[in-house]
C-alpha cells in the first residue's frame, strides 16, 4: 500500500487524545518537523494501535503477572511495525511496559494482547482467528471484510480520513472490554452483516 496523507477523522474530546498520541508518534523519530505537516496513514493507525492499549481492558488472565508486558504484535509486512517499536521504548500503560514485536508464527500470537493483521497477510485471517478462538485477544485489520470474517477492529478510509469500525460482539465474546468512549469514534459493524453495513 502506497504511503498516503491522511487527515485526523473526528473533532470530540477522544479524538484530542488520540490525535495527541498520534503526534507523539509521528514527531518521536524525527529531529525537525514542521508543526502542520500532514501524518501518514501509518503514522495514524500507528497511534489508534498505541491508544488501543489504553482505551481497551483485558481480563487478568490475558497476562502471566502483574508486571507482564502489554504486547502488540504485528503480522504481514507493515511500515505501522518501525514507528510502533521506535514509539513505545520506555512507554508503559497500567504500569506494563508495552512492547512490539512480529510473531514468527500463529502459536505465538496467543501470548500478545494486541494483533494486527497487515494487507499483506490478510489471506492468512481465517487461519489466524481460528489460532485465536476463545482467547482474550484484541484482533485489527485494514482490509475491507476484516470484520465479517471474525476481526474485532478495522482500519478503513472514508473521505480520505482513517477512521474505525467495530466488531463489538466479537470483543465481547472472548471478555475484550472496547471503551465507550472508543466506540463513540468509530462505527459498530455486525459480524453477520453484508459488506459496509452497520
Amino acid at each position: 500500500m502506497p504511503r498516503s496523507t491522511i487527515l485526523l477523522p473526528f473533532s470530540k474530546n477522544i479524538a484530542q487524545v488520540l490525535a495527541a498520541a498520534v503526534l507523539a508518534l509521528a514527531f518521536a523519530s524525527s529531529d525537525v518537523r514542521a508543526q502542520n505537516t500532514p501524518l501518514t496513514e501509518e503514522q495514524i493507525k500507528a497511534g489508534f494501535l498505541f491508544n488501543f492499549t489504553k482505551f481497551v481492558e483485558w481480563p487478568p488472565e490475558s497476562f502471566a503477572d502483574g508486571n507482564a508486558p502489554m504486547v502488540i504484535g504485528i503480522l504481514g509486512d507493515s511500515a505501522i511495525e518501525k514507528l510502533l517499536m521506535e514509539a513505545v521504548v520506555g512507554k508503559s500503560v497500567n504500569g506494563r511496559p508495552v512492547l512490539v514485536k512480529h510473531p514468527k508464527d500463529l502459536l505465538d500470537i496467543k501470548s500478545c494482547q494486541i494483533v494486527f493483521v497487515g494487507s499483506s497477510d490478510e489471506k492468512r485471517a481465517p487461519q489466524i482467528f481460528e489460532a485465536l478462538k476463545a482467547s482474550s485477544v484484541l484482533t485489527v485489520g485494514e482490509t475491507p471484510g476484516f470484520i465479517q470474517a471474525g476481526g474485532m477492529i478495522n482500519f478503513f478510509i472514508e473521505e480520505n480520513k482513517v477512521r474505525l469500525e467495530i466488531n463489538l460482539d466479537a470483543a465481547t465474546h472472548v471478555r475484550v472490554k472496547i471503551s465507550a468512549k472508543l466506540i463513540a469514534v468509530g462505527r459498530l459493524v455486525s459480524q453477520n452483516a453484508g459488506k459496509g453495513q452497520i
